[in-house]
């Protein structure tokens, strides 16, 4: 049985970044040692239910502040992480693997006491998400690839990666200012150019060892389509028709290899939580229910 559990602010600070007026609230929550290093966590909720959202790349758990409030009189136990080097999260080591990552996760639901829980994964996150399905499978009770991929980078894809990092290196705000937009379908770039504004803030805001980490963790992670062939819990896909970075021919395959596979396609980019907000917030709690049956 899960406890009910309440977040309560420690402590928050605001800043603003010279490019553009969007509030920005880094938010220190609740936190652990991870290897030494400080993790940032969020956690509401009561229930018998639990559900884990990870966040993309140079996101942080600031991006689930809206399914907090949505869910808030749901029988769910909702927790959010600052995936490490992102956020309020320190960076752990010179590589943020996916392994490491999901260690990461394990220890904080171990702090928690949560034994189970459905675990939505964002991009990155999604990447992660498998490698903890892998690794401690006795705590899934299924999971969501929300525009993510079970297949490693291509030669190609590893060198853009290599070649990002010294991007970001040299002017990381450069890089952010041309990362961002291109993750929203062309059509909803001008409709969402606020929460452009405030993502690209975010990500302003993320470390950038912390970024250079997690691109060197992608570059070496492994392909674990085997995992989506071997789980026996329910996976959810949901894929962008304007996604160009977990694209519809290379996921549909994928979403056919897990024996209990659910595939939602939407006429989006790589940001269906936010171009698609109500239509995901539904489904969400719908495909946890399921996994809960």
């Amino acid at each position: 049985m899960h406890c009910g559990f309440f977040c309560r602010c420690y402590f928050f600070y605001t800043f603003v970044k010279n490019f553009g007026q969007i509030l920005i609230k880094p938010m220190l929550y609740n936190t652990l040692k991870f290897k030494g290093k400080t993790i940032n966590y969020r956690v509401e909720g009561r229930g018998e239910k639990t559900l884990v959202l990870l966040h993309g790349y140079m996101n942080s758990l600031q991006v689930w502040d809206k399914f907090f409030k949505a869910y808030k009189d749901e029988d769910i136990v909702l927790v959010a992480i600052d995936l490490i080097g992102h956020g309020e999260s320190e960076v752990v080591a010179e590589v943020s693997s996916m392994e490491l990552q999901a260690d990461m996760i394990k220890q904080v639901l171990d702090e928690l006491r949560i034994k189970d829980c459905v675990m939505i994964g964002h991009s990155m996150g999604g990447m992660i998400t498998l490698s903890f399905a892998e690794q401690y499978p006795n705590y899934i009770k299924g999971f969501c690839l929300l525009h993510s991929t079970a297949c490693e980078d291509n030669p190609k894809g590893k060198e853009n990666r290599k070649w990002a990092c010294k991007i970001i290196n040299e002017n990381k705000l450069n890089f952010i200012v041309d990362f961002i937009p291109n993750l929203f379908a062309e059509k909803n770039v001008e409709k969402y150019s606020e929460e452009i504004k405030w993502l690209k803030e975010l990500s302003a805001s993320t470390k950038k060892e912390g970024i250079v980490a997690a691109q060197m963790g992608m570059i070496i992670r492994k392909d674990r389509n085997f995992v989506l062939e071997q789980t026996k819990v329910p996976v959810l896909f949901v894929i962008g028709r304007q996604d160009i970075r977990a694209d519809l021919s290379v996921m549909l395959p994928q979403a056919c290899l897990p024996r209990n596979s659910e595939v939602m396609i939407l006429d989006c980019g790589h940001m269906s939580f936010i171009e698609e907000e109500k239509i995901i917030e539904n489904r969400f709690l719908s495909f946890v229910e399921r996994c809960y049956l």
